[in-house]
């Protein structure tokens, strides 16, 4: 088995190599940051016995996604597992964005993943099997209100996930979207730091007010939300497409 991971230099993609890796599966793992690339690449090796080739790409420029797909077919031979992630835009409420936070935006979390996916599915539907799978965000069921450029892009790559995710159903492939919560990663320190400038508190304070909105009582663990992924990834999961699962200690609380 074989599987193309973004954002795979650190956070839930290098969790999520490290599942796939324990699962078996051969990888591409690709991001902006080789050297943490490399470093990721060689545990995987080291730990799985898997093969881990690495290539640095920017999900923000609009060749990415032509040259992850050729280094993929290229390295692997055929790709049986996509996972679609990429850090996320920089925070902005919704009255202070501008057009080209949009298109930077919409070409990081909507364009490459669309354009990358639409470049591997004929070889999976043509085998009769693959999986795609999009780390998300919350805001696609609850927009957050300093994250525009996030709900926006995350929220067309959702609609496109659920549209194509029914038309390639019948050829064995599934197309399904897995949407976290607070999981402990560098972005969400970041996003915790950020919050407290704004707020004029420390991290610590964002911290524990957030934890205390989560009815788990605490942030996620990146394996964990790993194996979320690791599962729509599995042949247990055939039957489980066009959806999206949340991975949230029970934060969300909508009904879809």
């Amino acid at each position: 088995m074989t599987a193309v991971v973004g954002g795979a230099s650190s956070g839930l993609g290098a969790a999520i190599a490290h599942e796939l890796a324990r699962r078996g599966h051969d990888l591409l793992l690709w991001s902006r940051g080789q050297e943490r690339l490399d470093l990721v690449a060689a545990e995987l090796r080291a730990r799985h016995g898997v093969a881990a080739h690495t290539l640095t790409a920017d999900a923000g420029d609009p060749a990415a996604a032509q040259a992850v797909a050729e280094a993929a077919l290229d390295r692997l031979g055929h790709v049986d597992v996509l996972v679609l992630n990429a850090g996320g835009p920089p925070p902005a409420p919704a009255d202070a964005t501008d057009a080209d936070g949009w298109r930077a935006a919409l070409q990081l979390l909507t364009v490459t993943p669309i354009d990358l996916a639409t470049r591997l599915l004929p070889g999976m539907r043509e085998r009769g099997h693959g999986r795609i799978v999009a780390v998300l965000s919350s805001g696609v069921r609850e927009p957050l209100p300093d994250l525009s450029y996030s709900n926006g892009g995350r929220a067309a790559l959702t609609a496109w996930l659920k549209t194509v995710g029914r038309l390639v159903a019948g050829d064995g492939v599934t197309v399904n979207g897995v949407v976290p919560g607070r999981i402990d990663t560098e972005r969400v320190a970041a996003l915790d730091a950020a919050r407290a400038r704004r707020t004029g508190t420390d991290a610590a304070a964002v911290r524990a007010a957030a934890m205390a909105d989560i009815p788990a009582g605490r942030y996620g663990r990146p394996e964990e939300f790993a194996a979320v992924v690791g599962f729509l990834s599995s042949p247990e999961a055939s039957y489980v497409t066009a959806s999206l699962l949340s991975c949230d200690g029970g934060l969300m609380r909508s009904l879809t």
